[in-house]
Order: C-alpha cells, then sequence, then structure tokens
C-alpha cells in the first residue's frame, strides 16, 4: 500500500538524499520548507512532491489538508553559523515538539527523528537533540516513535560548513598549509547512502516495531581522522596530479573542547532487522569525487 511521507528539512544534506530515495520509490511525499531555503540540491524533484513554506502556512493547516502517514524528521541547527542558543533549541527542539504534537492530533501513525550519538551535554546541538529524544520516548505511548543516532555520515553534496567539504576545498585550492588536528581521534564514517537505507528498512518494517525504538546507525568500524584525510589527500592527488600531502600539518591545531576520541556506538538491532552497510570509505570517498 502506497504510504504519505512528511519529510522536514529535505533541502539539507541527509533530507535530500532520503528525498531522492522516497521518490524514487514513489511514496506520496509532502515536504515543509522555507521560502528562504536554498533548493538546489532538489530541483530536479520539486515537481514531484507537495510543498508547504511553514513560514506561510503553519502545522495546523497541513495537517488539514493532508492525511499523513509517516513524519520523519531530519531538520536540524548545529550553531555553526553563529546561531543563538535559542534558534538552536526552536529548531531542534521546538520546531519537532510543535510537529509531534500535531502529529498525535491527526493520528499519524510512525514518527521517525534523526538524532545524533553526541553525548548530551558536549553542546548546545546535542542537548537540544537529546531533550527532544526524551520528549518523544515520553509521547511514544500516543504514537510510534524510532529514533536514528547517527554517527559520522559524509557524502554527496554535504554541506560547505562540514569537516570534509572545507577541507577538499583546501586541498583543490592549493592552500600551502592546511592546518588539523593530530587526527589520532576515531570516528565511524558511515556514506549516505548506507544511512538512506537504513531509513528505507524501517519504513518496511515499522509495522513489526514498538512503539519506542531507538537505532544507532554506522558501521561499528572505527578509523582514525588522520587515515581518512590521507586516504581521501591521495585520492586528490591521483585525480589531480598535484601535491597534497605534504601541506597536510596534523598537530597544529588543538581539539575542540570535549572532542570525542572514541564514540560509543552499537549497531546490532539495526543488523538484526536485515541492515548492512555496503560502502568502505575508499568507495565512498570515490563516490564523492566522482560527484
Amino acid at each position: 500500500m502506497k504510504i504519505t511521507i512528511l519529510l522536514t528539512g529535505a533541502t539539507g544534506f541527509l533530507g535530500s538524499h532520503l528525498l531522492e530515495s522516497f521518490v524514487n520509490q514513489e511514496f506520496d511525499v509532502i515536504i515543509l520548507k522555507r521560502t528562504t531555503s536554498d533548493t538546489w540540491r532538489i530541483n530536479h524533484l520539486l515537481n514531484k512532491v507537495r510543498i508547504y513554506d511553514i513560514d506561510r502556512v503553519d502545522f495546523t493547516t497541513v495537517f488539514s489538508l493532508e492525511k499523513v502517514d509517516v513524519i520523519i524528521n531530519t531538520v536540524c541547527s548545529y550553531g555553526r553559523s553563529n546561531e543563538s542558543t535559542a534558534d538552536i533549541v526552536n529548531t531542534n527542539l521546538i520546531f519537532g515538539l510543535n510537529l509531534l504534537e500535531e502529529a498525535i492530533k491527526n493520528n499519524v501513525k510512525t514518527f521517525i527523528n534523526t538524532d545524533s550519538l553526541l553525548p548530551r551535554n558536549l553542546n548546545d546541538y546535542s542537548l537540544s537533540k537529546a531533550q527532544f529524544a526524551d520528549w518523544l520516548q515520553q509521547r511514544s505511548e500516543k504514537i510510534q516513535v524510532v529514533n536514528f543516532k547517527i554517527e559520522q555520515m559524509y557524502g554527496a553534496k554535504d554541506d560547505t560548513n562540514k569537516f570534509l567539504p572545507w577541507l577538499m576545498n583546501e586541498m583543490i585550492n592549493n592552500t600551502d598549509d592546511i592546518n588539523l588536528t593530530s587526527g589520532i581521534q576515531k570516528r565511524d564514517f558511515i556514506y549516505i547512502s548506507d544511512v538512506v537505507a537504513a531509513y528505507d528498512l524501517i519504513l518496511q518494517k515499522r509495522m513489526s516495531l514498538p512503539n519506542w525504538s531507538q537505532f544507532d546507525i554506522g558501521t561499528n568500524i572505527f578509523t582514525e581522522v588522520k587515515e581518512f584525510v590521507l586516504i581521501l589527500a591521495a585520492a586528490l592527488e591521483k585525480l589531480n596530479k598535484s601535491k597534497i600531502v605534504s601541506r597536510l600539518k596534523f598537530g597544529r591545531i588543538p581539539y575542540r573542547k570535549g572532542d570525542i576520541m572514541l564514540p560509543e556506538l552499537d549497531n546490532r538491532k539495526l543488523i538484526e532487522l536485515g541492515w548492512k552497510p555496503q560502502v568502505t570509505i575508499i568507495d565512498g570517498i570515490q563516490k564523492i569525487l566522482n560527484d
């Protein structure tokens, strides 16, 4: 049976990849955005979905016009663009709470949320995301909730203010010294298509899940950031016929306050449902370069 999905954050990195998958599967998709949203990632899909500009139309109006089966929330503010604490909380918590309450009122069956594996008290972003997850769990007696905690996802069309796109830009633009930390912190780098596959699987399996489920999305393979950077540099050197590795200055800058050296992750529940990551780091980097 064809389901109707309401997707928030569709113009973002994760949201745009999810939207592509949902359209390809011929789901009935509604997206919420702002009139000011940059739609460059999804311009080719806009004529295949229904769109509401949430700064012009409120949630009540949207749900009066649409019968929604599943909400997928990917909206977030990382605080990387000097947003105030209030802006971060409004995006990560208040927006979600308002959407959740409207979903419950209108008998939406499932609310799938995008969370973080960062410790809750690390920064404003992680705290506000954790607080929303608390509310979701509390409300799960009234609506089925799936909460995804995602590790270090990467891929084509990522945000330019994130580490990997910034680093690639520095490498390509021949910056003399690319100053980095020592890079011994480890991350579970997971390619965006493997993340999308987890969402697709949960949509298929949701009827067999309890009212509250939480899944970690990661490969369970932890790689030093330095190793990842060197793999990327070697691939770009080969592609551009330029020297990059010698410009990498590991240890020049300190770690950020509270930087995690080894994340905690357990993907066994997702594996048991039939999910399995497919893209290695080498393949993932090649996909980005091909794009």
